[in-house]
């Protein structure tokens, strides 16, 4: 093994509010050792992901928190270095959440083969990964599309919500995406071949809806919350499906906003709320991964990543995603 020191970033404190860099500390650790049983993996990607949010700070509704002084947890790709396991050879690609850390030991159950004929490795963490699954089980399971529906995705430039867009046109819908730029609504509608997009940073949210959407909208795909969500219920057309899947805009908020009205007007629209958490859908991953790889051979399916080199960034990079800076899958080159 060419070191003997695994880095390691640890949550140093919760955040009160908006996640700081101080909330993240560096440490260096002894190289941990594989036992019977077990494999030690290298990290060559790591993801960075919004939901990441909850599970450091107090939250415990949604999955545990990550104790104070532990490794932040986080899904990675890695390459087995060592493996005393029969069913992983030296080598081998896998997939874990084996969090922000140069090196981990894992169990044979912990990790996942990939198998790096079906793309760029970075893309076992998006668009093949836990963010494309997502967009393509929430939106088909939980939004159940139908051909000539109106989808409206929030956050529709970010790794998830590029995908649940184009998932929407394979389904034969229309795709409207919201995103904070003019630089990604472009990126939309140009590369990925969403009907309209909306910068929910300039004018009027709802009137732009109006126009995009003018027979209302079928499926609402919700990643932010806040004032998107507050422009989209209103419109929301006669027995419409609500994917919520995450609320970026809220995760900092100490009292996050609710609005009352929104139960009217899903009463009056008999529109189906659903939560989705992708964690619970373990059991159709092989199902979607086998979809989303078809159409990324075929051309139907395109992505964009965001890449910051080095681990010891990763926490500056977090960060990112409370500002609306990040524009595709977010990732971290650990190693090469």
């Amino acid at each position: 093994m060419a070191t003997d020191v695994n880095r390691q970033i640890v949550l140093a404190a919760r955040p009160d509010g908006n996640p700081k860099e101080t909330d993240f500390t560096l440490r260096e650790a002894a190289l941990p050792e594989p036992r019977a049983g077990q494999i030690l993996v290298r990290t060559i990607w790591l993801s960075l992901d919004p939901y990441m949010r909850l599970r450091i700070g107090n939250n415990e509704q949604y999955y545990p928190a990550v104790p104070l002084g532990d490794v932040v947890v986080g899904g990675a790709i890695g390459q087995v270095m060592e493996s005393r396991h029969g069913g992983f050879a030296e080598g081998d690609y896998v997939e874990a959440y084996s969090g922000w850390q140069d090196y981990a030991v894992l169990g044979g159950g912990e990790a996942r083969k990939v198998d790096p004929t079906l793309g760029p490795l970075s893309t076992a963490l998006g668009v093949l990964g836990m963010p494309g699954l997502t967009a393509y089980l929430g939106l088909i399971d939980v939004g159940r599309p139908e051909p000539g529906d109106t989808v409206v995705v929030s956050a529709a430039s970010g790794a998830v919500g590029a995908i649940v867009g184009q998932v929407a046109k394979i389904a034969g819908c229309r795709a409207v995406g919201i995103a904070g730029s003019e630089t990604k609504n472009a990126y939309l509608t140009d590369e990925l071949g969403f009907n309209a997009a909306i910068n929910y940073k300039t004018g009027d949210i709802g009137a732009a809806l109006d126009r995009a959407c003018p027979d209302g909208i079928n499926v609402y795909f919700e990643n932010v919350g806040g004032a998107v969500s507050e422009a989209v219920y209103p419109r929301l057309a006669a027995r419409a499906r609500v994917v919520v899947c995450g609320g970026v805009s809220q995760y900092n908020l100490k009292s996050p906003q609710t609005t009352l009205s929104n139960l009217q007007n899903i009463l009056f629209t008999e529109a189906q709320v659903g939560g989705f958490n992708i964690f619970s859908y373990a059991a159709r991953y092989d199902d979607g991964r086998k979809r989303l790889a078809g159409w990324l051979a075929e051309g139907r399916l395109k992505y964009k990543e965001d890449v910051v080199e080095g681990l010891e960034n990763a926490p500056g990079a977090f960060l990112r995603f409370f500002d609306g800076e990040t524009f595709g899958k977010l990732l971290v080159r650990v190693a090469q």
